[in-house]
Formats: structure tokens, sequence, C-alpha cells
């Protein structure tokens, strides 16, 4: 793929965000712009969630590396902290997405599987020696509770609970 392509591709896919942005819910949009670089809605779909994985995986190295810094934050709230605030940052993205999950004969079953693999692993839930499909399930509920369960700053722990993680750490 040359820079033109990349490039045609990218402003396909904001055409396909910023009609979605009026009904991020709806049928997912395919203007012009995107029937031209893509074959089909499936594949603009794979695209968007690449774009999604892309900013998710950022964050999600972030704030692994800085729980592993400091013992005194949980590896658990910091991968749930960073899924929230890429989902804040990409609203349209992010609904888009769960709108169209199911869409297209299931084209995102594998990235959404994959996905779920990556947060269970990276809060430290699974371990990359167990099956995969457990590891995917493992995913698949932490996923469910970081959507629904009340965000909780990873920086606002009380002192002894601070107290306590340090010498489990170092036992």
């Amino acid at each position: 793929m040359s820079w033109a392509d990349f490039y045609r591709r990218r402003d396909a896919l904001d055409a396909v965000l910023e009609l979605a942005r009026h009904n991020p819910e709806g049928p997912l949009p395919f203007p012009v712009q995107a029937a031209a670089e893509f074959a089909d809605q499936g594949e603009a779909l794979l695209a968007l969630h690449y774009r999604w994985t892309v900013r998710l995986t950022g964050r999600v190295g972030m704030a692994q590396a800085e729980a592993e810094r400091d013992p005194g934050i949980d590896p658990v709230d910091a991968v749930a902290q960073a899924w929230r605030a890429t989902a804040a940052e990409f609203p349209v993205l992010r609904r888009v997405l769960d709108s169209n999950a199911d869409n297209f004969g299931g084209v995102l079953r594998q990235a959404v599987e994959s996905e779920q693999r990556m947060l269970a692993l990276a809060a430290g839930l699974a371990d990359i020696t167990e099956p995969a499909d457990e590891i995917t399930r493992v995913g698949a509920a932490y996923l469910a509770l970081v959507r629904t369960a009340p965000s909780r700053d990873r920086h606002k722990v009380n002192r002894v609970e601070q107290f306590l993680r340090r010498l489990v750490h170092s036992a």
C-alpha cells in the first residue's frame, strides 16, 4: 500500500465516521468515497476496528507500563481506565463498532475476540499459556464489567491499600 492509498483509505474511513456521527447506532454508512476504497461494508468495518485497536493498544500499553512502575496501581483498573478513556475519546467509532458487531456475516467476530484476549492478558487476568477460548471468555467477562462498572480513579487508592499492595508485590 502506498502513502496515497493510505491517505485515501483514511479519508474514506473519516467520511464513514462523519456520516455515522448523526446516527452512530444506525446502519453503517457507506459513502461513494468508502465504496471506492473498500470492497464492501464489512471490509470498511474491519478497517474501523483496526483503527480502534491501534488507539486502544497504545493506551493499554501505557497503562501496563505505569502499573509495572508503580505497585500501587492495579493493572485491572489501569487497563479498564485505558479502555474507557479510548472509548470516551472516540465515541462515534466505539458506537459504530458496537452497533455493527453482529452485522455483515459476523466479520468482526475474530477481531473482537482478539481484543478480548488482549485485554485479559494485559490486565493480568489470564496467562498466555491458557487455551485461547478460555482467555477469550475471561476477556469478554472483563470487558462486560469495564463497560458497566463505575470508573474508579486508579491513582486514588487509600494508603492502607497501597501499603498492602507493596507488601504483596515484595513477597
